[in-house]
């Protein structure tokens, strides 16, 4: 009998305190102010003053979870990809696998067991070699149903066994080919750190010892992290550069300023807000974007009433302009949902249901639910091009007759307030699982799974039409045969277009910025944050 898919159990409020899962736009109060060296200044010599050093804005907050079990944190997950590494790592782009502390890729990958040898040489940030009882200790955190990323393992990892000194297996349930590229989530972490009294706590913290190209020198929440080149690395993807340093800086007129003019601190920022796009390469910067899942959701609360009825759902779907929004908030950056998935994704299908502008449909499906005089508290968190979408979403809604107060505010706030009482009508927030992953089994746990975060806020799960969907779900991540796996997913995002529980407006286009007269070999990316494993000075 084939093991059931795991579910995680981690908490609601420790899901957001630690992950930052809604694009880390928020602050929340951190424990420490730095580790290692102490804090650093926020502020460079100035973008050409230092041949060491490039300098990189980050439209994030850095103050959260840096434990890379247990962060979805945007600045933080792009810090650990330059710190840590996998067995096997992934193209930030491309999302090919390669080798990491791996020395090469399985090569059945239908198979129910692989097994990986050591890079020779590793070692961690503080001397200590790298070893097996390292991967070991790591594969036992990530399995550990309380973690982050637990259940993009659970449902097929069984075990990972020491083979040598030198090799570990690693033991299926079932064949998964997508586990190649879901191992790069796995960074391994030291066991003589992490395992140690207060390890993880730590982590948490900002504490991060990896065996990556990169060591961290200073982490100050709220401000800036700072790295060095580890000398002692030996991988595939060298340090390109002796020092990094990466402010934090979430408001957008700040950041841009930070990367722009001839005094400019920064030479690389993400996050740029679509109004500045061409100001920025008329002062000879590049801005270049990246189409993926970033989106904007509603997400209903379907225990308060009328939101139990699927047809108000559907109703306040079609009511929105989407192309009014992507015209007016977006600059033209942006794509009206078709499906879950964006256009993009490998497993892409245009859904049977899709929420083209039809206010008369949206006015019919209320009618049809007996639903009238109905006023509306659109709960949103403060992302700049979220707050920017909300007037559409209010004037679409008012334009059907139902009246719409926005309730734009920091995005931690928000979710205390769920997690404290749950009362709540629609909630308007943004999201990227394509800092985890491409395969459409990765995207969609993330939100829908039973007992998981998102799906307690709707409380939809225990419903009739929930269990069916995560059974075929379950289904579809067991069958080995791609073309009918394909099949089973398209099914189920049918399935969750059609119910409306939490589903995509938009998908957006994510811009970053540099000078290309200090940094070549730059590659925007369609997730949050930035990679300069393969940048390097012009």
């Amino acid at each position: 009998m084939s093991a059931p898919v795991s579910r995680p159990h981690y908490s609601r409020r420790d899901f957001l305190r630690l992950s930052g899962i809604i694009g880390a736009a928020a602050a929340v109060t951190a424990t420490i102010s730095a580790c290692e060296s102490g804090p650093a200044s926020t502020s460079s010599v100035g973008a050409g003053a230092d041949k060491d050093l490039v300098t990189a804005v980050i439209g994030y907050g850095n103050d959260q979870s840096w434990d890379p079990t247990m962060t979805a944190s945007a600045f933080t997950m792009a810090a650990n990809n330059h710190i840590y590494e996998g067995l096997v790592e992934t193209d930030p782009i491309t999302r090919q696998p390669y080798p990491a502390l791996g020395t090469e890729l399985p090569t059945d990958l239908q198979g129910t067991s692989w097994k990986f040898t050591l890079r020779d040489g590793a070692k961690w940030h503080d001397g200590q070699p790298v070893t097996v009882d390292d991967v070991l200790f790591t594969f036992e955190r990530v399995l550990n149903p309380s973690t982050l990323v637990s259940s993009f393992f659970r449902a097929w990892l069984k075990e990972v066994r020491k083979v040598d000194d030198k090799s570990v297996e690693l033991v299926f349930n079932f064949p998964f080919p997508d586990a190649l590229p879901r191992l790069s989530i796995a960074k391994i972490m030291p066991k003589h750190v992490y395992g140690a009294p207060g390890g993880w706590d730590a982590a948490k913290a900002g504490k991060a010892v990896g065996s990556g190209p990169y060591r961290l020198t200073a982490h100050n929440p709220k401000s800036n992290s700072t790295f060095e080149a580890f000398t002692d690395y030996n991988g595939p993807r060298k340090p390109r550069f002796k020092k990094m340093n990466w402010l934090s800086i979430v408001d957008s007129s700040a950041r841009v300023a930070k990367i722009s003019g001839g005094s400019a601190e920064a030479q690389i920022a993400d996050n740029i807000p679509y109004a500045n796009i061409d100001q920025l390469k008329k002062s000879g910067l590049t801005v270049e974007g990246g189409k993926g899942m970033n989106h904007m959701f509603l997400m209903f609360n379907t225990g308060a009433k009328p939101f139990d009825d699927v047809r108000v759902r559907q109703a306040l779907l079609y009511a929105i302009d989407t192309g009014k929004m992507i015209e007016v908030a977006l600059k033209g950056h942006g794509t009206p949902s078709t499906s879950f998935l964006n256009e993009q994704n490998p497993s892409y299908a245009k859904a049977k249901t899709v929420y083209a502008y039809d206010p008369a449909k949206a006015k019919s499906l209320l009618a049809a639910a007996g639903v009238t005089n109905l006023s509306i508290t659109l709960m949103a968190v403060n992302v700049s091009w979220i707050a920017d979408c909300l007037p559409t979403i209010a004037n679409s809604w008012n334009a059907i007759g139902v009246k719409t107060t926005l309730q734009p505010q920091d995005t931690s706030a928000l979710f205390t307030k769920m997690d404290q009482s749950q009362d709540y009508q629609v909630v308007a927030a943004a999201s990227n699982p394509n800092q985890f992953g491409l395969d459409a089994d990765l995207i969609l746990r993330y939100n829908y799974t039973a007992g998981g975060t998102w799906m307690k806020y709707t409380k939809w799960d225990s419903s009739p039409q929930a269990k069916s969907l995560f059974a075929m779900m379950d289904r579809a991540t067991r069958e080995p045969d791609q073309a009918r796996k394909l099949e089973l997913i398209h099914q189920y995002l049918d399935v969750i277009a059609e119910q409306a529980v939490l589903y995509p407006v938009v998908h957006t286009e994510l811009m970053t910025a540099w000078d290309p007269k200090k940094l070549t070999g730059i590659r925007a990316q369609a997730y949050p944050g930035i990679n300069l494993l393969q940048a390097e000075p012009a």
